[in-house]
């Protein structure tokens, strides 16, 4: 599987945690969606990332 493809899954995941969190509500539902931000927030970082190449 490709970096990228990797890093879009993430964010896909996020989007849905984050979901899930909203509709939960309170304070379960607030850490839930600050899970699943943080979750698209680091896919999308990653999406940025340069790979690096090892010469074997």
């Amino acid at each position: 599987m490709q970096s990228v493809t990797t890093s879009w899954i993430v964010v896909g995941l996020g989007v849905i945690v984050s979901l899930i969190g909203w509709y939960i509500g309170g304070y379960w539902g607030a850490g839930i969606l600050g899970f699943g931000l943080a979750h698209i927030l680091l896919g999308v970082l990653d999406m940025f990332r340069t790979t690096v190449k090892t010469e074997e």
